[in-house]
């Protein structure tokens, strides 16, 4: 018997109204039922399709697209004024929350390695690390694969504007998860998990 773990994975490409998948710029044709000797073996992995359809994702829109989906930009002085009663509404909370929790402290401000440690966090879970003993991790490789992209593109877009340590914590956070991806995809192909065939381009 196998010492492998089993894996569910979850599958969120968008669907179509009728229930047929809608093939993306990465993701082609929806996955084909599997055959009779395929569905006795319990060693695969088993896709959870999504239940509702979903929204485009940012990816597959384009900058004028989303340009044009974006209210007018708020004036300088709307947004100090926002960002004066934010920080106000932030502290009442915060006081609200010490006045009935004595022994909790001050919230310390919110950094860069914060937002770092959320996207790896997120990502860790999505390959099923937060799973209990004894389950059958649920992997969402979709969800995994996006939150390590956005670490990806935050590498890139605060390419030289990070001090040395937070580029060394990010390029760690990034060099880990990748290498996770990658032995879990690997595992998920031995289980017997196919990727969906091409679909045939019209002419």
């Amino acid at each position: 018997m196998s010492d492998t773990p089993k894996f569910e994975v979850i599958d969120r490409r968008r669907m179509k109204k009728e229930g047929e998948q809608e093939p993306s710029s990465t993701e082609s044709a929806p996955t084909p039922a599997p055959p009779p000797e395929l569905e006795q073996k319990a060693a695969g992995p088993r896709l959870v399709e999504p239940e509702a359809a979903k929204p485009p994702r940012p990816e597959e829109q384009g900058e004028d697209d989303l340009a044009g989906a974006m209210p007018p930009l708020p004036s300088a002085e709307e947004l100090r004024e926002q960002e004066t009663a934010y920080e106000a509404s932030a502290q009442r909370v915060e006081d609200l929350l010490r006045a009935q929790n004595p022994t909790m402290g001050a919230q310390p401000p919110i950094k860069f390695e914060h937002l770092v440690q959320q996207l790896y966090l997120s990502a860790l879970m999505q390959m099923g690390a937060a799973t209990p003993e004894g389950q059958r991790p649920r992997v969402d490789i979709i969800g995994a694969r996006q939150s390590i992209d956005l670490l990806g593109v935050l590498e890139e877009k605060t390419k030289g504007n990070l001090s040395d340590n937070e580029v060394r914590m990010l390029e760690t956070v990034l060099f880990e998860l990748r290498m996770t991806f990658l032995e879990l995809s690997k595992m998920i192909s031995l289980q017997g998990v196919q990727a969906p065939p091409p679909k045939p381009e019209k002419h």
